[in-house]
C-alpha cells in the first residue's frame, strides 16, 4: 500500500463521512495537501477541531465552503443526505479540478445521478460502508462510474481499506451488498438482543447475560478470524455429536434460518428498490 493520499475534501463530515475522517486519520497516512470537512453548523465543525491535518468548515460561517473544499482536492466524498446530493452536485461542478475523483457516500443516490449533476466526463465512484467504519471494522462496496479509470478505483480502495474490508461490484449490485454487509451489522445486533433475552429466561441478570451473548459473539468472531477457518467447520468442532449444541444447533436449523435470513435481505432489497422509486 502506498504511504500517502492525494489531496481530500469530505462534503458533509457526518456519522458516515466523520467515520472515514476519523479513520483516514488515525492510520496516520500521509494526506498530501491535507483534509478539509464542510459541516452545516459552527458546532460540527468543532467537534472536528484537533484533528491533525484537518480544516473543518461551518458553512454557517463560509457560505463558499462547499465549493472551496471541493476546489482544494484531488478526491471528494459527499456526505451529505441523500435528498440534499443534487443540488450539492450542481454548487461544486463548476469548481472541480479536472482530476478530481468524486466518491459518494449517500445511500440510494445512483451514478446516473452523479452524472447529471456533475456532466458524464466526471470521474465518480459509488460506495456503501458500513457503521464499523468508527472502529475500522467495516465493510464497502465500490462501484466505479464510467468515467472513472482502474487507477482511481485503486485510490479510493485505499482509502477504504484504511477502515475496513473493500468488496469492488458494479452498480447493479449496490443494493443487494447493503442487504449483508450495510444492513447486517443489526442482524448479529438482533442476535444478541435475542441470545441475551434467552439467558435471562434461564435466570442470569442482565448483566451476566449480556456478558455471556456479547463477548461469546466477539469470541467466536475473532476464533474465525484467528483460525483462517469455514464457519461450518469451526461449527463442527463444537457440535460433538449427541450432545447439547447438537440439540440446539438442530432447533435452530429446524427453524430454517436459511430461509428467514434471505427473506430478510429481500425484503431490504424490495424496499431498496422502493426507496430510489421516491415511495
Amino acid at each position: 500500500m502506498a504511504e500517502s493520499l492525494p489531496s481530500l475534501a469530505f462534503l458533509g463530515a457526518g456519522s458516515m463521512g466523520g467515520a472515514i475522517l476519523h479513520g483516514v486519520v488515525a492510520s496516520g497516512i500521509h494526506v498530501d495537501g491535507g483534509i478539509v470537512a464542510t459541516n452545516r453548523t459552527a458546532q460540527k465543525a468543532a467537534s472536528l477541531d484537533g484533528l491533525e491535518g484537518v480544516t473543518a468548515i461551518a458553512l454557517e460561517d463560509t457560505p463558499s465552503g462547499n465549493t472551496d473544499a471541493a476546489a482544494s482536492a484531488r478526491i471528494i466524498l459527499v456526505g451529505v443526505k441523500p435528498a440534499m446530493v443534487p443540488d450539492l452536485l450542481r454548487e461544486i461542478a463548476p469548481s472541480l479540478r479536472e482530476d478530481a475523483i468524486v466518491v459518494s457516500l449517500a445511500a440510494g443516490v445512483t451514478l446516473a445521478t452523479f452524472a447529471e449533476g456533475l456532466g458524464d466526463g466526471v470521474r465518480v465512484i459509488r460506495s456503501m460502508p458500513n457503521t464499523p467504519a468508527t472502529v475500522g471494522k467495516a465493510v464497502t462496496g465500490l462501484a466505479a462510474g464510467a468515467a472513472a479509470t482502474a487507477d482511481d478505483l485503486a485510490l479510493v480502495r485505499q482509502l477504504f481499506e484504511l477502515v475496513g474490508a473493500v468488496v469492488e461490484v458494479p452498480e447493479e449490485k449496490i443494493d443487494a451488498l447493503s442487504t449483508i454487509s450495510g444492513s447486517g451489522p443489526a442482524y448479529v445486533f438482533l442476535l444478541i438482543e435475542e441470545l441475551t433475552k434467552a439467558a435471562i429466561g434461564k435466570g442470569f441478570d442482565e448483566a451476566d447475560a449480556r456478558l455471556m451473548a456479547e463477548q461469546t459473539f466477539i469470541g467466536a468472531t475473532a476464533l474465525l478470524v484467528a483460525s483462517g477457518e469455514e464457519p461450518a467447520e469451526l461449527r463442527r468442532r463444537v457440535t460433538s455429536p449427541k450432545g447439547t449444541t447438537e440439540r440446539a444447533v438442530m432447533v435452530l436449523q429446524e427453524a430454517h434460518l436459511d430461509e428467514v435470513f434471505a427473506e430478510a435481505t429481500d425484503a431490504a432489497l424490495a424496499r431498496a428498490k422502493e426507496l430510489a422509486e421516491g415511495k
